[in-house]
């Protein structure tokens, strides 16, 4: 796109003429401040949007569809792998639309698969290749990450990027634990009859319960047009001059990749977990095992089969939590000290979660202590991998100039958003402990990059 039309583009209104947060005399924080907030809103309903099949998925059979356990990783691995493609795009929209209509614009498109959502979960006979479809456009919700941090980031000087974006990034990841902790409730809430016709779950060894299940996504629409509307009404956008081709420069810098790696260990594992924590958790301890629960009965005598949706919200929520609670200390601290002691924290949560990989069905005493130690253990890498991902975003913008950090912060976002797809098609091919295995060691390679080119004195790249 030549830079004729980009300046065409950057007239308006909407355009600042003159900004620079690093002159903090002149600097707007009160706009700054505001931008943040509309587009974090915008940002939690991208991740409602995107997590929403993986809250709605593990219980489709439960309402009368009978996907195999394949089908089942598929439908909550394909918004991964459409999110991390859309953020490919999205890296690139900021110098060119603008925060402004970009915003808006990406979460009015949020509401089309949340109302698709919606009408295929209330009568179990949509055909598999709609819920796919479905699937893949929820990736809009992921691809809004790669194009709303880069431009916030234009917004706030250097020294309180950590703080800013980790705010923006954490409370957005919050979308994901929201969804997964209110669907449950929204589905069961008997008020919301006139949200269409009701369906009847089936759970092993209790009775059938009434559920309204597309009241999950039918309750995200109003919150998706007023966010649409604010965005519109009041965000500005920041002019910089980079068209497409002067945005892949970033290929050339070494860190881009570096960090890319980095990101992948950090976000790449949230968002994995994240999207695939109900099913794991279901076939291993749960209705997915059938050395469980066989035919809907339970198949230990004293072993209470968990409720997946009493734990899956707990691992987003204690990633999330980590990544605002830690971005402050980022700021104060450096970026890659954090980075640094969340890799070895992956590392040795991983290692202590893979022994319960392999349940103990010996007793309803050994499976339940296998539960504690899975749950404790995966609450353990939720909670790194969140450290991470707030340090690894306060070293870009110290690593890189102003325009080539958030092209940077795009990239690296796009890449890690894999991380469902790479997790549901892994868990998929291969036994849980192999893929966990190789989690250490992509772990204990990032520790070493981190200490030897950002962290150690006189590292290359302090940050």
């Amino acid at each position: 796109m030549s830079s004729t039309i980009i300046d065409r583009l950057q007239s308006g209104p909407e355009w600042l003429k003159s900004w620079d947060p690093e002159d903090e005399a002149n600097w707007n924080s009160k706009l700054a401040w505001q931008t943040l907030w509309i587009t974090t809103f915008a940002l939690t309903l991208g991740f409602v949007t995107w997590f929403l099949p993986s809250a709605i998925v593990p219980k489709l059979n439960l309402i009368g569809y009978s996907f195999s356990k394949e089908q089942l990783y598929w439908l909550a691995a394909l918004p991964g792998l459409s999110g991390g493609l859309m953020r490919l795009l999205w890296m690139v929209l900021p110098p060119i639309m603008g925060t402004r209509k970009m915003v808006a614009a990406t979460t009015l498109l949020l509401f089309f698969p949340v109302l698709g959502w919606g009408v295929r979960s209330m009568s179990p006979s949509a055909p598999y290749w709609e819920l796919l479809v479905l699937a893949l456009l929820a990736g809009i919700g992921g691809g809004a990450f790669s194009g709303f941090m880069p431009s916030t980031s234009y917004f706030f000087p250097r020294k309180k990027q950590g703080t800013a974006l980790g705010i923006q990034a954490g409370i957005g990841n919050f979308g994901v634990s929201l969804v997964q902790l209110l669907t449950p409730w929204l589905i069961g809430l008997g008020m919301l009859w006139w949200l269409g016709q009701s369906q009847m779950m089936k759970f092993p060894g209790k009775p059938d319960r009434e559920v309204w299940y597309q009241a999950a996504s039918f309750v995200w629409l109003p919150f998706i047009l007023i966010g649409t509307w604010i965005a519109w009404q009041y965000l500005k956008s920041v002019p910089i001059k980079a068209n497409i081709r002067q945005q892949f420069d970033i290929f050339r810098n070494q860190d881009t990749w570096w960090m890319t790696v980095l990101y992948i260990m950090t976000f790449g594992t949230f968002s994995g977990l994240s999207a695939q924590f109900g099913l794991l958790m279901a076939n291993l301890y749960g209705l997915g095992n059938p050395a469980i629960v066989a035919n809907g009965v339970p198949v230990i005598a004293g072993y209470q089969v968990p409720d997946i949706a009493n734990y899956v919200f707990l691992g987003p929520l204690v990633g999330a939590g980590a990544r605002v609670l830690f971005s402050p200390l980022t700021d104060r601290m450096g970026g890659a000290i954090w980075t640094l002691i969340s890799g070895i924290g992956l590392v040795g949560s991983i290692i202590w979660t893979i022994p319960s990989l392999t349940p103990d069905t010996s007793s309803a005493a050994a499976l339940q202590a296998g539960f504690t130690n899975f749950l404790w253990g995966m609450l353990a890498i939720f909670l790194f991998a969140g450290i991470g991902n707030a340090s690894t975003f306060k070293q870009m913008p110290m690593i890189f100039e102003r325009r080539q950090a958030g092209g940077v912060i795009g990239w690296t976002s796009a890449i890690a958003a894999f991380g469902p797809f790479i997790f549901g098609v892994a868990l998929t091919l291969m036994p849980a402990p192999v893929f966990y295995w190789i989690g250490v060691v992509w772990g204990i390679a990032c520790v070493v990059i981190i200490w030897w080119r950002y962290a150690r004195p006189g590292a290359p790249k302090k940050s």
